[in-house]
């Protein structure tokens, strides 16, 4: 057998008897497969890992505790012996080989009628590589493609029904850093004919489109008689109704004080369909970066994140700073650079700690990234002395000193 190649073929096994002997951890990497397949997974093993135990728990999969015995096999469409006994192992090789059962063998390769390949997934595609008897080679083939894919560096473009309808996406870019962006935006970004980019967006993105795409700034669309948002979504309809694919590129989430919903409500509105795609939010990521954590145990069990783009005596505020002051977890406060020393003075004013740590972190996550730290008595000035500018992420609470960088 060793002396032809494989012949590769993708098993279709819902619904169909699938027998794992062995319950370690081989059985616990390719159990999960088995089961998004549809198979009628066996398990026959006198022990499982802890995953593998949950699996049979949670009734993914059946669970016979016991060896292997003769018969086991009886009806099987597919095979996996992953055991560290050699005879069962022989044994129920041989009895798949009798009874005509695909069987792969986790301890010798050469001996299995059938081998699992390297595989990975993205976008409805299922990447197999197979490379003999070399398992290291073949995940390396395996990422190397899945990973071209998924950001667009290995085009492999829909056709027919599967083709992407034209649209729009709302994807959220991360805090800065472009390897932050989730996979999914990368690729649909990779896709788009249209980007329509804010300024908080990771803009070392926008150097790696094709140079057909057309790209927008947000801050730029000529307003008219519309305020911004406006323009915006007439930017979105305009361009989704040409039948382009259009990238609406923000920073962070574009839920989280990304005015996303309001873009999503005009595109339903006038017909267009639109994709989500939710991005690492700056209010988690830029304290991590900067080496904070949000929460920590003893220190802090909740964390709160607010906008501090107005102020806290201003009437079209909607945040309750008396009662944050009164919270004793972590505040994190974006937008507010520019209004930190009222802020902190509310807070101080409601009962907040004067010496309340403080860290202002400016261009998280980038590689203009710096902190700065402050107590809410020294906030304002500090802010103002140091030139902090946006953007900036402001943490409040005992966790600023937490970190070893503190």
């Amino acid at each position: 057998m060793a002396a032809h190649p494989a012949y590769p073929v993708g098993l279709r096994l819902a619904g169909r008897r699938v027998v794992v002997i062995g319950g370690g951890q081989v059985a616990q990497r390719r159990l999960p497969a088995l089961v998004a397949a549809g198979a009628d997974v066996l398990l026959i093993s006198p022990s499982a890992t802890p995953s593998v135990d949950v699996m049979a728990e949670t009734g993914e999969i059946r669970w016979e505790r016991r060896r292997y015995q003769e018969g086991d096999l009886a009806n099987t469409w597919y095979a996996l012996i992953a055991t560290r006994d050699k005879a069962a192992n022989d044994a129920a090789s041989a009895e798949a080989e009798r009874e005509r059962v695909w069987c792969v063998r986790a301890d010798d390769a050469e001996a299995a009628t059938a081998w699992t390949p390297a595989t990975g997934r993205s976008e409805g595609v299922t990447v197999a590589v197979l490379t003999g008897t070399d398992p290291r080679r073949s995940a390396a083939v395996r990422d190397a493609i899945v990973e071209g894919l998924r950001d667009g560096t290995l085009a492999a473009p829909a056709h027919g029904r599967a083709k992407r309808n034209p649209g729009v996406a709302l994807v959220g870019g991360g805090p800065g850093d472009p390897d932050l962006i989730t996979v999914r935006g990368r690729r649909l970004l990779a896709e788009a004919d249209v980007v329509i980019a804010d300024r908080l967006g990771p803009r070392d993105l926008l150097d790696e489109l094709a140079p057909h795409v057309e790209v927008i700034d947000a801050a730029k669309i000529p307003y008219g008689r519309f305020m911004a948002q406006e323009a915006i979504n007439n930017a979105l309809i305009e361009h989704a109704k040409a039948g382009k694919s259009v990238v609406r590129l923000k920073g962070g989430d574009p839920y989280v004080f990304g005015r996303g919903m309001e873009e999503l409500q005009a595109l339903a509105e006038a017909g267009i369909p639109c994709t989500v795609v939710p991005g690492i939010s700056s209010s988690i990521s830029v304290p991590g970066a900067a080496g904070i954590p949000v929460t920590h145990r003893g220190v802090a069990h909740e964390f709160t994140v607010v906008s501090g783009h107005v102020g806290p005596d201003d009437p079209r505020s909607l945040v309750d700073w008396a009662s944050l002051a009164k919270l004793t977890g972590t505040l994190v406060i974006l937008m507010g650079v520019d209004k930190i020393g009222l802020i902190a003075k509310a807070l101080v004013r409601h009962g907040r700690s004067a010496d309340t740590p403080v860290a202002v972190v400016q261009e998280g996550t980038t590689a203009t990234q710096r902190r700065v730290d402050a107590t809410l008595a020294t906030v304002g000035e500090t802010v103002r002395a140091q030139e902090v500018r946006p953007p900036a992420v402001i943490v409040i609470g005992e966790v600023v000193n937490v970190g070893p960088s503190a």
